[in-house]
């Protein structure tokens, strides 16, 4: 695992760097540590609010710790229509958790996306941002299970 030190030093000196970095240090650490937040705000030269706000701003990125694999369910309109309220109830059901939490195992985390571009093929869920297509409620365990 890379360090995220190692990867903030490599993005100091880039325009836009701070959120390369944190794209980097998020691809290793699936969220970025606070520890992370008050380095980058040194090397970039901001203050920790600023290096935070950068951080919360974007939905993609997260400071809370999250599970290894990042279930995020699209909730756009035509997912909604499709029936994304059934699928999320059936996720939440098979794992024990609600929107926004982690399983105690620290290997799943549910969110809630944005329209992921894929409305061909509604509903849509991601798992580490794979999209699978033509949710149903039913499918679940049987897409879920391929990751426990």
């Amino acid at each position: 695992m890379a360090n995220y030190m190692d990867i903030i030093a490599g993005c100091k000196d880039k325009p836009g760097g701070i959120i390369e970095a944190y794209h980097a240090i998020q691809k290793e650490y699936n969220y970025i540590p606070e520890e992370a937040l008050k380095e980058a705000a040194k090397a970039f030269k901001l203050s920790e609010a600023q290096a935070f706000g950068v951080a919360t701003f974007y939905s993609y990125l997260s400071v809370k710790k999250r599970g290894k694999y990042i279930i995020r369910m699209c909730e756009s309109a035509p997912c909604h229509v499709a029936g994304a309220d059934e699928v999320l109830k059936a996720m939440e059901a098979y794992l024990g958790i609600k929107v926004g939490e982690t399983t105690p195992d620290n290997k799943f985390t549910l969110e809630l996306s944005e329209c992921v571009g894929q409305c061909q093929a509604t509903p849509v869920v991601t798992i580490n941002s794979e999209p699978v297509f033509n949710v149903k409620p039913e499918m679940v365990p049987g897409i879920l299970a391929g990751y426990k």
